[in-house]
């Protein structure tokens, strides 16, 4: 009568012993209780070689519902969609250049094809995310402070606002979109006290990055960020004349670069046992309420606590670009999700936002 049981327990052993990344799910069977979202349990990808793939059924997803989500979003204008799940890809295709017709704010935006015709791409304001981990870093290697005057690193006339008024100014109101100032960089409140998103302010943060480290945005991207975590295919670009006055430079990456990111935030600033973002306080304050005026938003990062998706985790963030670019982070379901393309074709990327994330919890079965 011993047989069945220890037949049973020879297959358990060899399914988990092929999916390590899920010992989550094993300490769930046994009764015990499981850790979540902790490093030990995240799978972080080589810089070579393939990048390991979750066993979706053991996983508890059904393969016929995210290859179905996969298929509606291919249909939605995007280029890439991928989905890890604690490290692992759970989902992932990609369609190039798209595989429809794509509007010419997407073509203007669109940087090249990599070696296996997937889309690199400017990936508009998710680049804020970017800065803010850099922010992180500078903070920690007593660069600058989120106290300080912009005028501090930048000196006086940054901005169009009168001297004084420039004066009050702080880095953590450009990070958190209540520097007060207007697209054009004039005064038009106090700052602190009216928030607005504002990419022209926004790009004064990066300015004090390379102010006080000596280094250029290349540099300090390269040796701080993407070289740690093996984002090959991510460098700063300069923009065209049209958008130039809002933002000078666009941060070009991939998915699965991208993806690397999201990876990086999800185990707490750690990558594969080194600590890239160090400064354990300023991560958790960029990805909380940062200000009175928008509960949604961190330092840099948009936050999911109102459920403005109503179908995503309420733990969910996001790094958010136009035509509906994203980088999401939920760590109580362990994914990240990453939507590169053109506009979705529902015209509202909220709309979309919400459908995708009712489809992808949906496929949790």
């Amino acid at each position: 009568m011993r047989y069945p049981i220890l037949v049973a327990v020879v297959l358990f052993w060899s399914v988990s012993s092929r999916v390590p990344a899920l010992g989550q799910l094993a300490a769930q069977e046994s009764g015990r209780a499981a850790p979540v979202n902790t490093t030990a349990d995240l799978y972080f990808p080589s810089e070579t070689g393939t990048w390991e793939h979750a066993d979706v059924k053991f996983a508890g997803w059904n393969q016929r519902q995210l290859d179905e989500l996969v298929v509606w979003a291919g249909e939605q204008g995007s280029t890439s969609v991928l989905i890890l799940l604690r490290g692992r890809i759970l989902a992932e295709k990609h369609w190039g250049k798209g595989s429809g017709e794509m509007s010419q704010r997407y073509q203007r935006m669109f940087v090249r094809l990599n070696e296996n015709q997937q889309a690199i791409e400017d990936v508009a304001s998710v680049q804020k995310s970017v800065v803010s981990i850099l922010v992180g870093i500078a903070i920690e290697k007593n660069l600058l402070k989120l106290g300080d005057p912009v005028s501090k690193h930048l000196g006086v006339g940054w901005s169009n606002a009168k001297p004084q008024q420039e004066a009050k100014i702080k880095v953590k109101h450009v990070l958190s979109m209540t520097s007060g100032l207007t697209e054009e960089l004039y005064y038009q409140a106090d700052p602190g006290t009216r928030w607005l998103y504002n990419t022209a302010a926004y790009a004064v943060a990066r300015d004090c990055l390379v102010a006080t480290s000596g280094l250029t945005v290349h540099e300090l991207t390269d040796n701080w960020l993407t070289v740690p975590i093996g984002m090959k295919e991510s460098s700063w670009v300069p923009r065209a004349k049209s958008i130039t006055a809002l933002n000078a430079f666009g941060f070009a990456s991939s998915a699965r670069d991208l993806a690397r990111l999201g990876l990086l935030m999800q185990a707490g600033g750690e990558w594969a046992g080194k600590t890239v973002l160090p400064n354990e306080d300023f991560r958790l304050a960029s990805l909380k309420t940062s200000q009175a005026l928008n509960p949604t938003y961190g330092y840099l990062w948009w936050l999911n606590n109102t459920l403005r998706i109503t179908t995503a985790p309420a733990d969910t963030y996001a790094a958010n670009g136009a035509l509906g670019r994203r980088v999401f982070v939920a760590p109580s379901e362990g994914l990240v999700v990453v939507r590169l393309g053109d506009e979705p074709k529902t015209k509202r990327t909220s709309v979309f936002d919400r459908e995708f994330w009712r489809r992808l919890m949906a496929a949790k079965s």
